[in-house]
């Protein structure tokens, strides 16, 4: 049985000359809610799109429950159970927030239908097509949309998007959920409340949480441990609160 979750082992990228990430070791246990830091244009993000396959590693692979997914497309990587949100949020507007979930539920072999099946209308499609909307009806329930189910995505408020994205992506039954910056733009109250819903998530789907964010306070709140980065490479590590006292951390946030 794997040790962790998620490993990473000299994960890296290079663009180049520019190596926007090198040597990133992350491992995350089983229900941890870890966090992936640092300043602006330290790699975070960058590795959040090694991990789903928007980029391929230069350097270095990485492991989920023990089997290596370097090199899988994006499709692969999030059937074989890691899904992700977006820093700018990342929705089909002009669909319902039903539909939204619906979308990613269409990996699930329960729901699968065959081309012929679909266009031609066959009962399965019919079939499958009242199971999703009952599935991401649940979804949407556990989140307190469910009574917006039918209004456009674009019609939700700031938060309500947050969490229907996150909605989404728990659709795809992820065991690794990668959450970029889900408390920017959010107000004191939004934020609060995003603490107790990835803590129930957490416990509600059995998954563990890898997230990047800024807030400090929410970081500190919130994970288990962390990773600070620094010009692509890893500049401190372990408990959060901890390391979020070790003198390089302030001087790279703060400078001097």
């Amino acid at each position: 049985m794997a040790q962790y979750v998620l490993e990473t082992k000299d994960l890296g990228i290079s663009f180049g000359g520019l190596k926007a990430a090198q040597n990133v070791n992350l491992r995350v246990s089983k229900n941890q809610i870890y966090g992936l830091i640092g300043p602006n244009g330290a790699g975070k993000t960058t590795i959040f799109n090694l991990l789903t396959g928007v980029y391929k590693p230069t350097a270095g692979t990485f492991y989920l429950n023990g089997e290596e997914l370097k090199g899988l497309s994006q499709e692969k990587i999030n059937q074989k159970g890691i899904a992700r949100t977006f820093q700018n949020i990342r929705l089909f507007n002009n669909m319902t927030v039903v539909r939204n979930v619906m979308v990613g539920l269409h990996n699930h072999p329960d729901f699968k239908c065959t081309i012929w099946e679909s266009f031609f209308r066959f009962p399965r499609h019919f079939r499958s097509e009242k199971m999703m909307r009952e599935k991401a009806k649940e979804l949407l329930r556990i989140f307190d949309l469910e009574d917006e189910r039918n209004n456009l995505a674009c019609n939700l408020p700031y938060g309500k998007q947050r969490k229907l994205e996150i909605a989404r992506a728990l659709a795809t039954e992820p065991k690794l959920l990668l959450l970029d910056e889900p408390a920017a733009g959010m107000n004191p109250h939004e934020t609060e409340d995003l603490v107790k819903t990835i803590k129930f998530i957490r416990d509600k789907f059995d998954v563990t949480i890898l997230l990047i964010e800024h807030d400090m306070k929410f970081v500190s709140g919130l994970c288990d441990e962390i990773t600070v980065l620094n010009f692509g490479t890893v500049l401190a590590e372990g408990e959060t609160k901890e390391t979020l006292r070790h003198p390089e951390v302030i001087r790279a946030y703060i400078g001097g």
